[in-house]
């Protein structure tokens, strides 16, 4: 009896258990049926597979680097790695580059010129409250950083235009003073032998950061933003000069350039004068701030490059890789091309922050094409360029936070160099 009245119960709980879970089977079906599971989205560390159906890139790590951690999540949702190595970079070849001695003071919208094998290095930011005043010459020959002089005290620390005719070198306008202050019309001529300082004809009006260039015995001025450092110009100013002195009293209009703004890269080669790259908008200075502070406003970064030639008439030429902006000293002629380093592009979709470029981009004036031929050591803005005896220099800039997060962080006093060899 009592092994009869056990066989029943068993039987009972089993049946028990059975119709619970087929009630089970059936409420799990019609739930992942319903419209509610369609629509739901995945909260899961899971990968599949086939990872050819997957949209994430995983940059190709060694073994003993991967990290097999969840990513965090931010308080605002974001995952730490939003801001990844592969976000802006285009694939490029790796730049074998060495480390040169730094310069004597970090630099942010400074501004050099290349003269045979010497690199003179003005004025820029060292903090947003410090700028510098004077010039620091580095030897290629040698690669020593060697004299310091003074600028004007009425010459701008920022945001200028600037170029030479092997000689003389003609500064134009840009910024006077830290943060966001307001720009000037000023311009003067350095005598590189001399060191002496000469004054020019004022711009009609003040500029910021214009696309500046020696073109046919004149001195061009084009574009670049407006007295609220954030409009952007678009007049196009020449003065005819000779061996540092100005021809002329005041300066002559010319074809206004097809779209305006500061931060390009203007260029004349083979009789040709090429702007490239820039931006609309930038900083502006907060309203009613005693001290100018800096406030952002927004920017449209943009890739186009155009041409004036005989026809004295702006033409679109092939565009850059990648949108490109603060380039104005970043360029350098090698094998008849045009050799960008660094830069800003678009903001991050997401975060919206300033996305600095670490590619260096060529420019082939024989066949009008771009090329990505390198990565820099970081991504960084205002690099400062030179080239000699085969090797490229960059120094100064402000670079990211590191391979994960492209946005601007530290400006910098580095100096490297890599040999650079440009197939026709």
């Amino acid at each position: 009896m009592v092994r009869s009245s056990g066989k029943q119960k068993s039987t009972k709980l089993v049946i028990l258990c059975v119709v619970l879970l087929g009630f089970g089977l059936i409420a799990d079906y019609l739930w992942a049926s319903s419209p509610h599971f369609a629509s739901s989205s995945y909260l899961s560390n899971w990968v599949p597979a086939d990872n050819s159906q997957s949209h994430v890139i995983i940059p190709k790590q060694e073994p003993h680097h991967v990290d097999t951690k969840p990513p965090k999540i931010k308080a605002d949702g974001a995952h730490d790695r939003s801001l990844s190595a592969t976000f802006a970079d285009l694939p490029a070849p790796e730049l074998k580059w060495e480390k040169m001695a730094n310069a004597p003071v970090p630099r942010l919208d400074g501004a050099a010129i290349q003269i045979k094998d010497l690199l003179y290095v003005f004025a820029g930011y060292g903090t947003i409250d410090l700028v510098h005043s004077h010039v620091d010459i580095y030897n290629f020959t040698d690669n020593t950083w060697g004299r310091r002089f003074n600028m004007p005290k009425e010459m701008a620390h920022s945001h200028l235009g600037m170029v030479t005719d092997g000689r003389y070198i003609y500064v134009v306008t840009g910024q006077y003073g830290p943060q966001c202050r307001g720009p000037t019309a000023r311009n003067f001529v350095l005598d590189t032998k001399t060191k002496q300082w000469q004054d020019l004809p004022p711009l009609p009006v003040p500029r910021y950061a214009p696309a500046t260039q020696l073109w046919r015995g004149r001195l061009h001025v084009m574009g670049g933003s407006k007295e609220n450092r954030h409009t952007p110009a678009l007049e196009h100013w020449s003065l005819a000069v000779k061996d540092g002195k100005a021809l002329e009293k005041e300066w002559r209009p010319e074809i206004p350039i097809p779209r305006g703004g500061p931060h390009r890269a203007c260029v004349v080669v083979s009789d040709r004068l090429l702007i490239i790259g820039g931006q609309e908008g930038d900083f502006m200075a907060k309203p009613g701030s005693p001290i100018f502070k800096c406030s952002r406003r927004n920017e449209i970064v943009y890739d186009e490059v155009h041409m004036l030639d005989d026809e004295m008439k702006w033409k679109p030429l092939p565009p850059m890789p990648k949108p490109d902006s603060h380039i104005e000293f970043a360029w350098a002629i090698v094998n008849n091309s045009i050799v960008i380093a660094g830069g800003t592009t678009e903001k991050h979709p997401t975060t919206k922050k300033m996305v600095l470029v670490g590619e260096v981009f060529r420019f082939n004036l024989d066949t009008l094409t771009w090329s990505v031929i390198g990565k820099l050591p970081y991504r960084v803005k205002t690099t400062l360029v030179g080239f000699w005896n085969g090797w490229l220099y960059f120094t100064s800039g402000q670079r990211d936070r590191g391979p994960d997060d492209p946005a601007p962080k530290k400006v910098i006093a580095d100096m490297w160099r890599t040999k650079l060899r440009l197939n026709s």
